[in-house]
């Protein structure tokens, strides 16, 4: 039995985790700080490094109890170590380094981004590579060919916005609570759709032919602003109506995106992970993409694989460990998504 221990410190959530053989959850613990955040409306580098230091050192003790495990059980530690906040990474680095040194546990560097799509892991037997993965966050709107563990390929990026920080920003224009997501969902849920309306938004990239592969959420949240502003005094702004073809036309976007990848690619494995994966209307739109075009889709079926969490990185980090990529107490925590290449 191989049990490993994942940290997650990279944002606003603090997280430790244990995995047996990376695939079974034996305990894990998160504390999520969205609302000390939500005043801000948005995370507060700052704010969330201290938050991870007051949290960390009693979330792990919590973890190792409930697991009735001691630390002589655990063959590696796995922390991440990019992308993400530096400050916040430092928390969780320090971790990995005083359990590593007081204990002799080699420690493995996670990528937060891969971690993401190495969950399903913890759910499924994973598919052979290469996938297709589809990352949809609040900091990330990407497609990756990844090829194996720690061998991710950048397919397709965001020019702007990310899809979860256009969800926050339409979400504040409209008044609505921070984190933008749940609310924006709820909302859409509630929208009766008269027959023949048409969006009020236009179709994003449309100018983009098949070769393309970007995302672009920006304009969607000025197309926002701007038929707010259309409206007259006595018109009541329709909330409802407003998220619904809000989701309706970024979803869009993510489903054609995700064809003309595998058309490109010839990939029949679809990993999508993040975030925003937690809408259950951006799941149906991909089951019924996977339905139509005959792919293989994957993605986390417990929302809280969704959000940052230590479990991704205890799961990837067997995999890692089993190839022996392990690193010294002196490594370096980046901000920067390709921080593998300078290792």
């Amino acid at each position: 039995m191989v049990y490993g221990l994942g940290i997650e410190s990279s944002c606003d959530e603090t997280s430790i985790a244990i995995v047996k053989n990376g695939k079974e959850l034996i305990s894990h613990k998160v504390y999520s700080q969205i609302e000390t955040h939500s005043p801000y409306r948005g995370v507060v580098p700052e704010i969330a490094s201290r938050a991870h230091l007051e949290k960390i050192n009693s979330l792990l003790a919590v973890c190792i109890e409930e697991s009735k495990l001691t630390f002589s059980d655990l063959s590696y530690v796995a922390v991440t170590g990019y992308p993400g906040l530096v400050g916040s990474l430092m928390i969780g680095a320090q971790l990995a380094r005083c359990i590593s040194l007081v204990h002799s546990i080699p420690i493995v560097l996670v990528n937060h981004l891969e971690a993401h799509l190495a969950v399903i892991g913890l759910e499924n037997e994973l598919p052979p590579f290469p996938w297709l993965g589809v990352l949809l966050s609040g900091g990330n709107s990407s497609i990756y060919i990844y090829k194996g563990f720690g061998d991710l390929e950048l397919l397709a990026d965001t020019q702007d916005d990310s899809l979860g920080e256009a969800f926050d920003k339409v979400s504040a224009v409209l008044n609505l609570p921070y984190p933008g997501g749940p609310i924006i969902e709820k909302k859409a849920f509630e929208y009766v759709k008269p027959k023949g309306e048409k969006s009020p938004f236009p179709k994003l990239l449309k100018e983009d032919g098949p070769d393309t592969i970007r995302f672009s959420y920006s304009g969607l949240k000025t197309a926002v602003l701007y038929y707010i502003k259309s409206l007259t005094e006595t018109e009541t702004l329709p909330i409802e109506k407003i998220t619904y073809y809000f989701q309706k036309t970024a979803f869009e976007l993510v489903v054609r995106n995700i064809r003309k990848a595998i058309n490109r690619t010839q990939i029949k494995t679809v990993v999508a992970a993040g975030g925003v994966l937690a809408n259950e209307t951006l799941r149906s739109y991909l089951q019924t993409e996977a339905q139509n075009q005959s792919f293989q889709l994957y993605y986390p079926q417990k929302k809280i694989y969704c959000t940052d969490n230590g479990a991704m990185v205890a799961c990837l980090g067997y995999h890692l460990w089993n190839e022996k990529k392990f690193v010294g107490l002196d490594f370096k925590v980046s901000p920067k998504r390709n921080f593998e290449q300078i290792l």
